[in-house]
């Protein structure tokens, strides 16, 4: 995403989201405890927003995805939006799976790592939320749902066809695609959909210690790799070696991988700057 801005400022509050700067780290928490951090059509529009104008912050250095209360994000809200998609014709139907996606883009497109931290359940557009993360962080009570079929509509919601054979491989994202069945932590971690299965009530701690980890490293070299990953997906070999090629000849020329030799020669822990 582009760090120009035009003339607005940076939104101070947020309606259906609570959002917590912290030195480099910001924390993004669906509070909607009552409803399992339902989401609704104002909660998709301040997330994928949200992650647009953080994308612009050179300050931002990592992201916790995190659900208050009993469970990470139950999906979408049943009443506020299944309902509500029942009464809509079919452009306002293509502008609300539209905009869906775009929250999944802005999550996989933001120049900073998002670490997703679940307990309890994450299902449907939660399950997907977490699944566009660049580590999800759980503990035991985890599970996830990719629920699109059982109320009728392809598994292949908001980007899940194609990013979770990529993260579990295409068999096991076929049956949870299609089956919709929940896979509970110990499965998810055997399978590669968790990356860090933690003690019970563990996750929001480990989440944000390695937020913080991740916010004190090399920023660019890390915003740089996350790009790397998403944009190689579909190349062949040539092009993305081609594209590693020049991207460690960009990086080469910066600060950080001077300060690296410097710190290696003085015996010292590196300072990263981001540049």
């Amino acid at each position: 995403m582009s760090p120009f801005t035009g003339s607005a400022a940076r939104t101070p509050d947020w309606k259906h989201l609570r959002v917590e700067h912290a030195d480099g780290v910001v924390t993004v928490t669906l509070a909607r405890p009552e409803k399992l951090n339902a989401l609704t059509f104002g909660a998709y529009a301040d997330l994928r927003d949200l992650l647009a104008e953080l994308s612009r912050e050179k300050a931002v250095r990592a992201l916790v995805l995190a659900g208050e209360g009993r469970g990470f994000c139950s999906g979408g809200d049943v009443d506020e939006i299944i309902g509500a998609t029942l009464a809509m014709d079919t452009a306002q139907l293509l502008d609300f799976n539209r905009m869906t996606g775009q929250t999944v883009r802005a999550i996989r497109e933001c120049p900073f790592p998002v670490i997703a931290a679940v307990h309890g359940v994450a299902a449907g557009a939660g399950a997907v939320l977490a699944l566009a993360a660049d580590f999800r962080v759980a503990d035991p009570t985890a599970r996830f749902a990719f629920l699109f079929t059982r109320v009728g509509l392809s598994g292949g919601d908001m980007g899940a066809a194609y990013l979770l054979p990529r993260v579990v491989g295409l068999g096991h994202a076929t049956r949870l695609l299609m089956l919709g069945e929940p896979v509970r932590a110990p499965e998810a971690e055997r399978i590669g959909l968790i990356s860090e299965l933690t003690e019970e009530g563990g996750a929001d701690e480990a989440a944000a210690a390695l937020a913080r980890r991740l916010a004190d490293g090399p920023a660019l070299a890390y915003a740089q790799t996350k790009a790397l990953l998403t944009a190689e997906l579909d190349m062949p070999l040539a092009a993305a070696v081609e594209m590693d090629a020049s991207t460690q000849a960009l990086l080469m020329n910066g600060e950080d991988y001077a300060e690296f030799h410097a710190s290696f020669t003085e015996k010292r822990p590196p300072k990263w700057r981001g540049r």
